[in-house]
């Protein structure tokens, strides 16, 4: 009689479509469960890079217009200040994914030397707490004048070339991704990188590089 009631039972569960649907959908759970996980991992990674290409173009754009805001009749130089501010702003427009704490942002300008006929980076400066250099130079002992030279910077088979009395804003940005969690797929912690470069779209006094006080973006 014990042994067969749960037989009873066992062929009612066989012959019922409600049961048959709840084991079907246990089977289907975790393959939903993983996709779902993996999708919102995957667009929570594009987001994040959208917004630091984003960043990087505004760095660059910003930089590159810096004398347009010098009404005086002379020709505009460009101050420690002046980059401090706009690095400051990438600091802010970043805060959401805490980019000073997990990134380095270096700009750097990148122009074009009519006697050696060389490119090379005239001044560079950065911010952030990752420990990351530029992929292309310094503006020291390997800003292109000495040490290697440089034929351009960007990582593309076209790269960005200053011209003679001009300079290329060049930005790089390097960011640590911390992934919402693991799983087999791959897509955990990355480190994700852009640039982005805009020539300068004004008349500026580039012989003195950055002028004024010490600046609060040293590449150290």
């Amino acid at each position: 009689m014990r042994l067969k009631r749960p037989l009873i039972m066992l062929r009612k569960l066989l012959h019922s479509d409600s049961a048959i649907a709840m084991t079907e959908f246990a089977f289907v759970l975790p393959v939903l469960l993983t996709l779902g996980l993996y999708g919102a991992e995957i667009a929570r990674m594009a987001v994040t890079r959208t917004q630091i290409s984003q960043i990087a173009l505004s760095i660059a754009d910003n930089a590159s217009r810096l004398g347009q805001t010098d009404n005086s009749g002379v020709t505009p130089t460009i101050t420690e200040d002046d980059v401090d501010a706009i690095l400051d702003g990438a600091m802010r427009q970043g805060s959401t994914i805490d980019l000073e704490e997990n990134g380095r942002v270096i700009l750097s300008s990148l122009e074009y030397d009519d006697y050696s006929r060389r490119q090379y980076i005239h001044w560079q400066r950065c911010r952030g707490d990752m420990e990351v250099e530029s992929e292309y130079g310094d503006d020291d002992t390997n800003n292109g004048l000495t040490g290697a030279r440089i034929n351009g910077m960007g990582s593309g088979s076209n790269k960005a070339t200053a011209t003679s009395d001009s300079a290329v804003m060049f930005v790089e940005i390097e960011y640590t991704y911390s992934a919402l969690f693991e799983n087999p797929f791959g897509s955990g912690d990355r480190t994700i990188r852009s640039e982005a470069a805009f020539l300068i779209r004004d008349d500026r006094n580039l012989d003195p590089g950055l002028t004024g006080s010490s600046s609060d973006s040293e590449c150290d």
